[in-house]
């Protein structure tokens, strides 16, 4: 097949001013003569062709393209060799020539289709010259395909690319409400399918609340109109107590359908947060709305028959359940009659005092629990008491005061003794008055720390108490008389007072309790200086005699 050359439908006067540039080509020798061009001087002489550079030669061919050939050419050809790069290559050819096509992919993106070799298109464009590769192409700015309409394609591709997002899902779609509050039908006033549904409503559910969106529904800004009413009515649809939306309208062909298409309607549908029903057109008409709905019905009809509840179907399932209800009723008041007839014959009705002495007794069993525990609890906290006296009485400081004295003294008499032998084996010297001095020192530091066990003793010990006026009565055995109760007749006891000690004897008992004999008092302590040590005396320090 031929290409497309560089004369190829120009004009007559263009395609010979090409002829004449090519004949004064110095393209060898002899190449001007007998060329059609050729003109001759007076004489006879042929004249010698113009020379011009390859690139002036490009030129030209590109300005006589632009002059012969209008901007915009529709060219109707099949696909051949087509290659997708970042631009579109490929050729466009019929039986009789081959074109060369480039679609730049700026262009390419705005196609709606990907062409396949084989296909009919039509191709607008405009014919260029590129100098660099001397090659001539149709450069291509719209495709269409041949055989299948631009709203067929822009359909097709916008159902792949809804239904790669998951809009057609029916995971996504939501349940209709049994019982409607109000449904809001997005429709066109004059349309005859807002009758279709006015009508199937009236019947079956005439107390179901309608509210009317009057919007175009084909032609220029309707699919806007419809999306507008969609997106207004999910805004306030609690305001407005709608919980349904119905857009439909009647039948029609594709271009009066097609805003039914169109992807601001799929959106609005989409982003709806109530459910949406969708009756485009006939039973065989499927529309981009239809598919994204939550439910998608043939006809107006239907569709109002699946979101209108059936009145008469209602009354009958209400008298079904009705009769079902009074039914359980009645059982369940048999049932608790008889309950009520068998909880009378119970002994808490028919004898209540029986109960009573039941529990009387029970309770009376329960006290004398209690009493026991109390009563056993007061005598082991009397026996603890009385093993912590005892225990404070072994350690009373008065016995453990006499105890320190005792041990003390028995201490100075075995140190005494000792020192005399010392004394009688070594000569006194002085070294001797050293260990003497070194020892009163320990005595004295002894002393001290006696006198300071004898002040702690004071301040614990019962002398303070009787300081502030107390007694103390003691039996013949040292052991404290707690109560009058426990002196025996006969017996002496001695009261310890803070100056000393007075002893008594215990006569016998007459009804204002025990009489006490007074025998002669002891001869009183002598008091303590603060300063003056209670165990160790001037003599006890003295061991060897006033010499030391």
């Amino acid at each position: 097949m031929p290409t497309l050359g560089i004369g190829q439908g120009l004009g007559p006067k263009h395609r010979a001013g090409t002829l004449a540039i090519m004949a004064r080509l110095p393209f060898g020798s002899g190449a001007g003569q007998g060329s059609a061009g050729g003109a001759t001087s007076g004489g006879g002489a042929t004249s010698q062709p113009r020379q011009v550079t390859v690139g002036q030669l490009a030129t030209m061919i590109d300005r006589a393209l632009k002059d012969a050939l209008p901007t915009g050419l529709r060219v109707v050809g099949e696909v051949g060799q087509f290659r997708e790069r970042t631009h579109w290559y490929f050729d466009l050819k019929d039986a009789d020539a081959v074109v060369s096509c480039a679609m730049w992919q700026s262009a390419a993106r705005k196609a709606g289709f990907t062409p396949r070799t084989g296909q009919q298109v039509v191709a607008t464009g405009r014919v260029e010259f590129y100098p660099p590769q001397g090659r001539t192409q149709f450069i291509v700015d719209r495709l269409e395909p041949v055989g299948v309409g631009a709203l067929e394609l822009a359909y097709r591709k916008l159902l792949e690319e809804l239904k790669a997002l998951g809009w057609f899902e029916s995971e996504r779609k939501r349940q209709l409400p049994m019982f409607p509050k109000k449904v809001a039908i997005v429709t066109s006033r004059s349309a005859a399918a807002l009758q279709d549904v006015l009508d199937t409503v009236a019947k079956r559910c005439p107390g179901l609340p309608l509210a009317l969106v009057d919007v175009r529904v084909q032609g220029d800004g309707a699919a806007e109109q419809v999306a507008r009413a969609i997106r207004a009515i999910g805004e306030r649809h609690e305001q407005l107590g709608v919980d349904v939306i119905l857009v439909t309208r009647g039948g029609g062909s594709m271009e009066d359908l097609w805003a039914f298409n169109e992807r601001v309607v799929a959106e609005a549908i989409v982003a709806s947060p109530i459910p949406v029903v969708a009756a485009i057109g006939h039973e065989t008409d499927t529309t981009i709305a239809e598919l994204v709905a939550d439910l998608r019905c043939a006809t107006p009809t239907q569709a109002a028959m699946r979101i209108a509840p059936d009145a008469d179907a209602l009354r009958r399932q209400l008298a079904s359940l009705g009769g079902r209800l009074g039914g359980i009723v009645r059982r369940q008041v048999t049932l608790d009659a008889e309950r009520l007839r068998g909880a009378s014959r119970h002994a808490a009705f028919s004898d209540p005092m029986r109960l009573v002495d039941e529990r009387r007794e029970d309770l009376e069993i329960a006290i004398k629990d209690v009493r026991s525990a109390i009563s056993r609890r007061i005598d082991a906290l009397e026996r603890r008491l009385e093993q912590a006296d005892r225990t404070l009485h072994r350690h009373r400081p008065d016995a453990e005061y006499a105890r320190r004295e005792v041990q003390l003294h028995d201490a100075a008499v075995r140190l005494r003794a000792v020192m005399h032998e010392r004394v009688r084996r070594v000569e006194i010297d002085p070294a001797a008055r050293a260990l003497a001095s070194a020892m009163r020192q320990v005595l004295l530091a002894r002393s001290a720390e006696v006198e300071a066990s004898a002040r702690g003793l004071d301040l614990v010990g019962p002398q303070n108490v009787l300081k502030r006026g107390y007694s103390m009565t003691l039996r013949a055995d040292g052991t404290i008389l707690r109560t009058a109760t426990d002196a025996r007749a006969g017996e002496t006891i001695r009261t310890r007072l803070v100056d000393g000690t007075v002893a008594s004897v215990v006569g016998a008992s007459g009804s204002d309790g025990v009489r006490l004999r007074e025998v002669a008092p002891a001869s009183p302590r002598p008091p303590r200086s603060r300063g003056q040590s209670p165990v160790v005396s001037k003599d006890q320090l003295d061991l060897f005699g006033s010499g030391w």
